[in-house]
């Protein structure tokens, strides 16, 4: 696994091994020891996977207040995604502070969301498929978010102002960030 690092380093983006011939292709997506090396020291519980029909799908920006948090690992199965993470740790060097990265099947790369982070992407190609483990069960009552668009994180998504970015009804009413209380606090 070749990891790239972000600005925010616990926030992690890492390439998969992927071996082809002429029958296809083999990749080990998920090994836990591997991801112990590279910091990851996670149990995850639950898969999760989405198809976003068109691009310009955005999810987010979502997280689970505690004790319900959940920590992700994301990767593309299909198609490509701008996927964004946004420190909601009080007290931490980092705070309100968001990384990207592009995560795609071409690529066959992944990304680590830490627990204390709001979570999102939008899609940039159709049919994107989205498979992600997390760390702990869903549960309705405990998630929350922050509106995507929210000027005061300004996050770059890369839609070039886009009027026809496809968003939940849910997620269209989300707060912005100075109205939500994070639940979480940086780990000193």
């Amino acid at each position: 696994m070749k990891e790239s690092i972000l600005a925010i380093p616990d926030v992690k983006v890492f390439d998969v091994s992927k071996f082809e011939d002429s029958r296809g292709f083999f990749s080990e997506t998920f090994n836990k020891k591997r991801l112990a090396d590279l910091g990851i020291d996670v149990d995850f519980v639950q898969d999760n996977q989405s198809l976003s029909r068109e691009p310009f799908t955005l999810r987010g920006l979502h997280m689970q207040a505690p004790p319900f948090e959940q920590a992700k690992l994301v990767r593309v199965t299909r198609g490509r995604i701008l996927d964004v993470c946004v420190d909601v740790r009080v007290g931490s060097p980092t705070y309100c502070k968001w990384v990207s990265a592009v995560i795609s099947a071409e690529a066959w790369n992944q990304i680590f969301v830490p627990v204390g982070f709001l979570h999102g992407f939008v899609t940039l190609e159709p049919n994107t498929e989205v498979q992600y483990k997390v760390s702990n069960y869903y549960n309705k009552s405990s998630e929350g978010g922050v509106i995507w668009n929210d000027p005061d994180l300004a996050i770059d998504w890369s839609i070039d102002g886009r009027a026809d970015v496809i968003i939940s009804d849910k997620d269209a009413v989300l707060p912005k960030l100075r109205e939500f209380q994070s639940p979480f606090v940086h780990a000193v």
